[in-house]
């Protein structure tokens, strides 16, 4: 089974990463969950994580190491920028967030000094019964995420 995708910083992230304004994002995200079914990656919690929990049914949370994060991120980073990768609205990571302290302004400062916020965050809300209607998969290695992928694939996970 298919279902319709939102990447949430594809929505947000407008040409010049102006961010959409956020009456606008909760329209689009609104409107996107209204439907029987989809599926949407990202993590905009204050702003619209309210709207998508409301209709979903199940959260996968990727609770992967930071050590493991922050290599993945630091070379997916380097590839975008080296490549000159588009990545949503004709935006693209400059050289110089490489090496950027602010989390608004690079990936890798975002990720490493969010890993341990976001982690507390989602543990809350799997114990939290205002989401008692979530079914959570916490997926914590890689062998986790590819048996997950395996299973909605329909093929056999390997060992």
């Amino acid at each position: 089974m298919s279902a319709p995708h939102l990447e949430l910083d594809a929505l947000y992230h407008q040409s010049g990463w102006v961010p959409l304004p956020d009456e606008e994002f909760r329209r689009r995200v609104a409107e996107f969950v209204a439907a029987e079914c989809w599926i949407t990656d990202g993590n905009y919690s204050s702003k619209v994580q309210d709207l998508i929990w409301a209709r979903a049914d199940t959260v996968v949370w990727l609770d992967l190491p930071r050590h493991r994060v922050m290599r993945r991120i630091i070379w997916r980073t380097l590839r975008r920028v080296i490549a000159g990768t588009e990545l949503w609205n004709g935006n693209r990571e400059r050289w110089a967030n490489l090496l950027r302290a602010d989390p608004m302004r690079s990936v890798i400062a975002w990720s490493w000094t969010r890993h341990h916020t976001t982690r507390q965050k989602y543990a809350r809300a799997m114990a939290d019964p205002a989401n008692a209607h979530l079914t959570f998969i916490r997926l914590r290695t890689p062998a986790e995420v590819a048996a997950l992928l395996s299973l909605l694939n329909g093929q056999p996970s390997q060992p």
